[in-house]
């Protein structure tokens, strides 16, 4: 036996042993240690620690609030580099409106700080400390003008500080905050009981699942005949990913890698049905959408497979929505160029080659106003994360060498 695969899903888990690739319901009422050995307990048997490889998404992603001085630098920098790193951004707020912003009342895992270039100081003051009182939040960093790092250090428990996103010439630097970002995000997966106890199953590093997806890019034609540019939907329970080619990104910033991703992490079919439906309902072409699928606003509100399919089917509607110059509060892909979509995930095993097309041809004749639309391929078996986890141990065992 060479190496055994597990991906810990929201709602799903997903195994890939020298066999084939399975799935299993999540029994809920369990931890997830006990449901996956009940589920696949004989087949984890069979592979030595260091063979077991396992990625998670089980948490459902994290969220930001961010506070800078301008929407054309700073706000936009650290949007730009927050939603790369698979963040969730609940709301941005300029400093200069911050005494009339709304006070978020979910958990925020990270407040942003950002402003200024570092030859310019005396940007904040106290009508921060105020605000970030108000809120409730986990971690805050400040990626500003180095002039203000020991002010607001002294003035905000336990801020983390960083290199400032914004140099002197208005040129964007991403390293410091991506890679905190995405160290974040990795730890609020695997710093979890659930998750932690998985290492009695392994001795390898446990990754967040869309890091794996995103590694696995690169080697999508040994599986699928994609043409670049493209795009790959994840529609989980909890949240839908999407990872795309840099050549699509209008006014993506971002460089150092030649794919990126978003995460959308309220726009799940299970454990987010009920924000995707409100997202549904306040989006101006649904109802449009669902006469088009001969149903009515009725299935929305109904438990049925049926009602599943549709809101399947919503979930990559809203989200095409979303990265199209139809939404401007995301990065804007450019899905006119756009040669091939590739869909993952649970929704793959519910879903139709048809029903997907029928969605996609609603959006590209509605939205953007063409008939000309990318090509479709569905990954009914779950190819593409086993290609990323493949490709990291690839790599580790050459480090090792």
């Amino acid at each position: 036996m060479s190496k055994l695969l597990i991906d810990v899903g929201s709602t799903y888990f997903k195994i890939s042993s020298d066999e084939d690739v399975k799935q299993q319901f999540r029994d809920f009422n369990k931890t997830i240690f006990d449901d996956l050995s009940s589920c696949f307990g004989d087949t984890i048997k069979k592979y030595d620690k260091q063979d077991v490889h396992i990625c998670s998404s089980a948490n459902g992603g994290l969220s930001t609030l961010i506070v800078g001085l301008t929407n054309s630098f700073s706000l936009k920098y650290a949007k730009n580099i927050a939603f790369n790193s698979g963040i969730n951004i609940i709301d941005t707020v300029l400093y200069h409106h911050i005494d009339e912003s709304a006070i978020p009342g979910d958990l925020l895992d990270v407040v942003i700080v950002v402003g200024g270039i570092d030859s310019i100081g005396g940007l904040y003051d106290e009508k921060l400390f105020n605000y970030l009182v108000k809120l409730n939040y986990s971690n805050v960093v400040y990626v500003g003008s180095k002039k203000d790092a020991d002010y607001l250090s002294k003035n905000i428990e336990k801020l983390v500080v960083l290199d400032n996103i914004i140099t002197d010439k208005l040129k964007v630097h991403e390293e410091g905050l991506k890679e905190y970002l995405t160290n974040l995000y990795q730890q609020d997966i695997v710093g979890k009981e659930d998750i932690k106890e998985l290492y009695k199953l392994t001795s390898n590093q446990i990754y967040s699942t869309p890091y794996i997806v995103n590694q696995s890019l690169p080697l999508i034609d040994a599986r699928f005949e994609v043409i670049n540019p493209f795009i790959v939907v994840d529609i989980g329970g909890a949240t839908t990913d999407i990872h795309y080619s840099k050549d699509l990104a209008r006014d993506n910033m971002v460089t150092n890698s030649e794919y990126d991703r978003l995460v959308f992490k309220k726009l799940g079919v299970y454990k987010s049905k009920e924000s995707l439906v409100f997202a549904a309902k306040n989006n101006e072409f649904v109802y449009e959408l669902l006469n088009y699928l001969n149903v009515t606003e009725n299935i929305l509100e109904e438990e049925s497979e049926k009602a599943t399919r549709i809101l399947m089917q919503l979930s990559i509607f809203l989200v095409l929505c979303k990265v199209s110059t139809h939404n401007p509060n995301y990065i804007t892909l450019d899905l006119h160029i756009l040669k091939s979509v590739v869909l993952t995930g649970g929704i793959t095993k519910v879903l139709s080659y048809d029903e997907v097309e029928a969605i996609v041809q609603f959006f590209y004749k509605k939205i953007l106003n063409t008939t000309a639309t990318p090509s479709i391929l569905l990954d009914s078996n779950y190819d593409i994360w086993t290609l990323g986890m493949n490709a990291l141990d690839d790599k580790r065992k050459q480090n090792v060498n």
